[in-house]
């Protein structure tokens, strides 16, 4: 039986003691001992274990805690005859903890569904034969086989097979992702239907689940700022509140000359125990880290890994955003973008297919992904300007300006990536501009992180011209080009040189390692299977999409407005109801030591409710 169904069978038992004690005094008027013994039994079913706790703290040094201040308001109110008072207060405090532990129990669940992706077990071939074993048995360059249904156990390579893979444990994608031969594959993805034979490329210890999990699981030992100050404000609100509950019960009578009189002590005794009720920090020790935990929790659905709940604080107010190009806001591959002149287009790319058919060059491969020549020619490579390819009908150049020049032929200036010119017969007949794919999503993107306030900047290691088509193109505020890893650095530090700038650095994490560790808040994208993107930087996205730092930027400003909600209802309610408690409008109530022991647990659960929403998934940026 779970915990939270034990303490509410327990809070049953002792509501219904005291309904019974409530009819037995109101109906053949039971004596007071008769009230007092019940009370006492229903007050041992519903808190025993607070009492344990606050015996066993005190003994080990921690005394001023909620189990201590529940104990010893309790335990006041018995003194001054308001039984049923002291075990409706209990009461409410254990409902209080359900609530909290359900809470703690459903963000751990959305942590554990994420933990799902750990292979259990592995397939691999030795001597020809299918063995099961535990991934961690098997070694870098042996041979897995993982059938439909199957989880990949291992980092690796696809020695042979063809099929779908489902990647959405890692990249929060659900999609699925076909995968052929030579592909790379990470472990934790599922096998959707085929075979794969794979040849692992790392340890189960150094693989890509095992990186993901080790990060999850340690995520919440790094503080945000918030926590580490609720931390502190507690471990020195509850001893002032201690003494000033001691305050308002003792000083008023002596300060009257009222002290033989009973009924005074009995007012303010009443008072200073609803002072203690009221000042119960649970709501802001409870729901601040909850808080912070359900946003990482949410995050981890994306395939967006935080490493630390101070990340994701500091994520919530970065105002400047600096991108690598290449890999980042681009596909990383060549492709044709342009043909000059387009109505001729077909002709141009097919006599540029003529000269680059045998090349394996990236730029020729893009010209070829594009049209196939079906053309015998003799090919001469003029070195660091293109290529001469001779037929039986005509000769063909294909190259950079200066070919065009040393054979007299003349040609329009052509920017906005490498620029292919192709010439047949000595004449000019047009051009390609061949450059790197922009990613779909990321002009829009940009467009979302300046409509919310932050700055871009594009720092890359391409030329001037290049750079700027792409800056222009996807709307950034400004760029720099031709940087050495170093030179990036540089950009950075006079990006952060502005006090006021919390900056943020995306790259792909393999080649960007020295400035994802200089920002503020460095964060690695598309990094499946990359040891350094997981190692250095703060935030690991998974997705290879821009938007996916839209998504994490969201998700962490609205961690930090449930966090900021929390501490000021939490502290407006209490110190509201402190002042009206001590000033004695509650004497007037017969329900006004109920009033106070809601005004600590019902602000508790109000401010749980509130923290277990930054565990809903919200809409992905599109």
């Amino acid at each position: 039986m779970s915990r939270n169904k034990i303490a509410l069978i327990r809070i049953a038992l002792s509501a219904t003691v005291v309904a019974v004690t409530l009819i037995l005094k109101f109906t053949v008027h039971c004596g007071i001992w008769w009230e007092l013994g019940l009370c006492v039994v229903a007050y041992l079913v519903a808190g025993y274990d607070v009492l344990w706790k606050a015996c066993r703290n005190i003994f080990h040094g921690k005394v001023f805690d909620e189990n201590f201040l529940m104990t010893v308001a309790t335990i006041g109110a018995f003194a001054i005859g308001e039984y049923v008072d002291a075990v409706a207060v209990m009461i409410l405090y254990q409902i209080g903890e359900v609530f909290q532990r359900y809470a703690v129990g459903k963000s751990r669940k959305n942590i554990a569904s994420l933990m799902q992706i750990r292979p259990e077990q592995a397939t691999v071939l030795r001597n020809g034969e299918e063995i099961t074993l535990h991934p961690s048995e098997i070694a870098v360059g042996e041979t897995v086989v993982v059938k439909a249904g199957d989880k990949i156990p291992l980092d690796g390579i696809v020695q042979s097979g063809e099929c779908n893979i489902d990647t959405s444990a890692i990249t929060g994608e659900s999609l699925p992702r076909h995968i052929k031969q030579d592909d790379s594959v990470v472990s934790g993805c599922i096998n959707l239907d085929g075979v794969l034979y794979i040849t692992t490329v790392g340890t189960y210890e150094d693989s890509t689940v095992s990186k993901i999990l080790d990060l999850v699981e340690n995520a919440t030992s790094q503080k945000a700022p918030a926590e580490n100050f609720i931390t502190k404000f507690s471990k020195y609100y509850t001893p002032v509140v201690v003494c000033l509950a001691i305050l308002v019960g003792v000083l008023p009578p002596l300060v009257t000359g009222n002290y033989a009189d009973w009924s005074v002590w009995s007012v303010w005794l009443k008072r200073a125990m609803m002072f203690l009720f009221v000042s119960c920090p649970c709501a802001l020790v409870i729901s601040v880290p909850l808080g912070f935990f359900g946003g990482i929790a949410c995050a981890s659905k994306y395939g967006i890994l935080v490493k630390g709940s101070n990340y994701l604080e500091l994520l919530a107010k970065v105002n400047a955003v600096a991108f690598d190009k290449t890999g980042t806001l681009t596909k990383g591959n060549f492709a044709v973008t342009y043909v000059y002149p387009e109505q001729q287009r077909n002709e141009v790319l097919q006599l540029a297919s003529v000269a680059e058919q045998y090349s394996n060059h990236p730029i020729a491969l893009s010209i070829n992904r594009e049209t196939k020549a079906d053309m015998p020619a003799k090919v001469t490579e003029i070195a660091g300007k293109g290529l001469i390819a001779e037929t039986d009908s005509m000769t063909i150049l294909c190259g950079n300006k200066q070919l065009m020049r040393d054979h007299d032929i003349d040609c329009p200036d052509a920017e906005g990536g490498t620029v292919v010119y192709v010439a047949s017969d000595g004449k000019f007949v047009g051009y390609i501009v061949i450059a790197d794919e922009l990613k779909p999503d990321a002009k829009k993107s940009v467009s979302m992180l300046r409509q919310v306030g932050c700055k871009t900047i594009m720092l890359t290691g391409d030329n001037n011209s290049t750079a700027e088509n792409v800056a222009k193109t996807l709307g950034v505020d400004d760029f720099r080009a031709e940087l050495l890893p170093q030179d990036k650095v540089g950009e950075l530090n006079k990006l952060k040189s502005d006090k006021k700038s919390i900056v943020a650095f995306v790259g792909d994490g393999i080649n960007d390692a020295p400035v994802l560790a200089t920002a503020d808040v460095g964060i690695a994208m598309g990094a499946m299977g990359s040891d350094v993107a997981i190692e250095t930087a703060d935030v690991v996205l998974m997705r290879d999409n821009p938007t996916a730092i839209n998504d994490a930027k969201a998700i962490s400003k609205k961690t930090m407005a449930i966090v900021r909600e929390n501490i000021v209802m939490s502290l407006a309610i209490k110190f509201a109801v402190l002042l009206i408690a001590v000033i004695g409008v509650l004497d007037k109530l017969s329900f006004g030591m109920i009033i106070a022991i809601l005004a600590d647990v019902g602000v508790c659960v109000l401010a749980i409710l509130n923290s277990m929403r930054a565990m809903i998934v919200r809409k992905k940026a599109k």
